[in-house]
């Protein structure tokens, strides 16, 4: 019991102690702080006294500075509006020099239109003078030629003429020989390139009309009880059957030539199948037609990949394959246009031009010529619309309407296709031409030619290749000999249609004739 009395007593003792010890504590730091903030205080009042006395220093010297500043400004300022008074004093001098100069320009300028006034008038009095003294001359020198002016003028442009007729001669002979030299030279290089690199036929093809028959009695096997075989064969091809006093042949005529290769596959089927009846006719003529069909379909297409062309309408493909079996002048117009292809596209390489466009234009030009049978217009309008219909471009419609020079030919490419065309239908071999149109077209260049003054004999030579003229000497000189032989190749280029060239020769000769007696 005493124990936990001491110790509580001890506890109670350390208690008060430490109360003590608590309150001397905050009395103490409590006046510590009191005095810190006195100290403080104080430091602050002194601090905004320094500033305030600095302000004030620092408010006089910028008050000085402005005042400096103000007064250096207006030094300057006076400066130089001193500097621009000067300057507007001398510009106003120079103005006052200029004008005084322009018055002296301006009282010169009217003394020399003065004088100029006072020269015209003595000009024009001298000009009366020399009117009147000229023409006396003139009146004088009609007397003495006997010529009047207007004679005089006359005879002097008539003398001109001749001179100037004989000068322009001869220009235009040098001319067109060095043209045509330099020209020649550089059309056979390429043309003999382009020829050398195309493999064509030389022998022409002609439509096939003729089926052979393995004896005459097939004829009357074909012909039919009371002609029924040979008019369902007739109704259902749209050919002419014609069977004759030829031997073992039978010809057949139409205008369409795949409707006469129709007919000639079935007939050779009947023929060798034997069986001839109507049934057996019609089923076979189906047969041929679709035979043909394909043929159209894979010649067209032959040509295409042998061109190298792409993106051509499968509808113009088929056209291609109908000029298979379509002819002109004997030429077979696929080939020909084979070879016009092949032709523009080496042309073109030649030229330093794409050959892509050239060979396109050349495979299609004559595309028209498998519809001319079926619709009207010629085959160069049918062709153009062909094109436009199957969305070719406008270089292919245009080469396509210029190839026979219906239009004018505007791009390289339409004189390129021209150019060929003319080669692979003038080639030896490649067309054969009826007598009467030969004969025709002979008497109408002759007929042309002789049309000029001063023409004697004209004479178409060479399969009129060349027309061989006979000049009047009287009438027309050396000279004018140039000028007429222009005129007329001028005259057979607008008027004829011919392939190729043709060369025209004129001839004049003089004689003399006399007899002794």
């Amino acid at each position: 019991m005493a124990v936990w009395l001491c110790i509580v007593l001890i506890l109670a003792a350390a208690a008060a102690a430490g109360g003590i010890a608590f309150f001397f504590g905050v009395y103490y730091r409590k006046s510590k702080a009191e005095a810190a903030i006195g100290s403080a205080e104080q430091e602050a009042k002194r601090i905004v006294g320094e500033a305030v006395k600095t302000a004030e220093a620092r408010k006089k010297e910028i008050v000085l500075e402005g005042k400096d500043e103000i007064h250096r400004l207006r030094n300057e300022s006076e400066k130089e509006l001193a500097d621009r008074r000067k300057e507007i004093q001398h510009q106003e001098r120079r103005i006052l020099q200029k004008e005084e100069s322009l018055e002296r320009k301006l009282e010169s300028v009217d003394r020399k239109e003065e004088q100029a006034a006072e020269k015209n008038k003595k000009a024009e009095e001298r000009l009366r003078e020399a009117e009147s003294v000229k023409k006396s001359q003139f009146d004088m020198l009609e007397k003495i030629s006997s010529f009047s002016q207007e004679q005089a003028k006359e005879y002097l442009l008539k003398n001109l003429e001749n001179e100037l007729v004989h000068e322009k001669a001869m220009k235009i002979r040098e001319y067109e020989q060095q043209v045509k030299e330099d020209s020649d030279k550089a059309a056979r290089e390429i043309i003999a390139l382009a020829i050398q690199r195309c493999a064509a036929d030389q022998v022409s093809e002609a439509a096939i009309s003729v089926v052979p028959l393995p004896n005459d009695e097939m004829k009357g096997r074909i012909i039919g009880r009371e002609g029924r075989n040979i008019r369902a064969i007739e109704t259902l091809t749209g050919v002419d059957l014609i069977i004759d006093d030829t031997p073992e042949a039978i010809t057949l005529s139409s205008f369409e030539p795949v409707r006469r290769e129709v007919a000639r596959i079935a007939l050779e089927k009947l023929i060798s199948d034997g069986r001839i009846h109507p049934t057996r006719i019609e089923e076979t003529v189906e047969k041929a037609r679709r035979e043909v069909e394909n043929t159209i379909k894979s010649e067209g297409e032959r040509a295409v990949l042998e061109v190298g062309v792409n993106g051509v309408h499968h509808e113009l493909v088929k056209l291609l394959g109908r000029l298979r079996y379509r002819t002109s002048y004997g030429q077979n117009v696929l080939n020909h246009s084979l070879e016009v292809a092949f032709l523009s596209g080496m042309i073109a390489s030649e030229l330093g031009l794409n050959p892509t466009v050239a060979k396109r234009a050349g495979l299609l030009h004559d595309i028209g010529k498998a519809l001319d049978h079926e619709v009207e217009g010629s085959h160069v309008q049918i062709g153009v619309d062909c094109a436009r219909k199957y969305r070719e471009s406008e270089a292919v419609v245009h080469a396509i309407a210029a190839h026979h020079g219906d239009v004018e030919a505007k791009t390289i490419v339409a004189c390129i296709v021209q150019a060929a065309d003319a080669i692979s239908a003038a080639r030896p071999g490649a067309r054969r031409e009826n007598l009467e149109n030969y004969i025709k077209r002979l008497e109408k260049l002759e007929e042309l030619a002789s049309s000029f003054e001063g023409v004697e004999n004209c004479y178409a030579i060479q399969a009129g290749r060349e027309v061989r003229i006979m000049i009047k000497p009287e009438v027309v000189s050396d000279e004018k000999m140039t000028l007429l032989a222009r005129e007329i190749c001028q005259k057979i280029e607008a008027e004829l249609d011919y392939p190729g060239q043709i060369k025209v020769n004129m001839i004049r000769e003089s004689r003399a004739v006399d007899y002794a007696k």
